[in-house]
C-alpha cells in the first residue's frame, strides 16, 4: 500500500487486521460521534496475545458473529436505542435485522438484559438473540437462536 506524503503510518485498520464499527443511534438513524467498537480480523490475533482465555467469550463470540455478518454481505454497525446498547443492526440491501449476542442466558435477568434492547426498538425487521443455550427462550416477536446453529445456517435469512 503506498501512503500519501501527508500520512506516514500504516495503521491496524489499514494492515486490515481490526475492523472500527461506527454506533448508530437506532431511533434516529444517526451514526453517534463517539468512539467505534473494535473487532479483530482474525481471532487467531487474540488467541497469540491472551491464549485461551474463557474470561472474554462473550467478546469472542461477538467477534465471531461480526465477522460471519461480513462474509455474509451485510454492512454492520452497533445500535443504541434508549441509552442500551444493540450488539449489531446489520443490512443489506432492503435486508436489516438488529442482534444480540450472548454466551448464556441462565436466568431471567440476563435474558431481561439480552431481549430488552431489542424490545426498545420499534420497527418491524427481524430481531434476533444468539447463545450457546439450546433452548427456545424466544418471545414478543424476538428469535432466540442457538448461535452456532446459526452459523452453519447458510439459507439465513430465510
Amino acid at each position: 500500500m503506498a501512503l500519501s506524503p501527508s500520512r506516514s503510518k500504516v495503521t491496524a485498520q489499514d494492515a486490515c487486521l481490526l475492523y472500527l464499527v461506527p454506533r448508530e443511534d437506532v431511533q434516529g438513524k444517526r451514526l453517534l460521534q463517539f468512539q467505534e467498537k473494535i473487532f479483530l480480523a482474525d481471532h487467531g490475533i487474540r488467541e497469540a496475545i491472551y491464549g485461551h482465555n474463557q474470561r472474554d467469550i462473550n467478546q469472542i463470540l461477538e467477534n465471531i458473529v461480526y465477522i460471519e455478518l461480513l462474509r455474509r454481505g451485510y454492512t454492520v454497525r452497533i445500535g443504541k436505542s434508549n441509552g442500551k446498547e444493540i450488539d449489531f443492526v446489520a443490512e443489506k440491501a432492503s435486508q436489516k435485522i438488529h442482534i444480540q449476542v450472548a454466551y448464556l442466558i441462565p436466568d431471567q435477568a440476563v435474558a431481561e438484559r439480552e431481549f430488552s434492547s431489542l424490545l426498545a426498538v420499534r420497527d418491524n425487521f427481524p430481531k434476533m438473540v444468539l447463545s450457546l443455550d439450546r433452548f427456545d427462550l424466544s418471545r414478543e416477536g424476538i428469535i432466540h437462536k442457538n448461535l452456532i446453529d446459526f452459523l452453519l445456517d447458510q439459507d439465513w435469512p430465510a
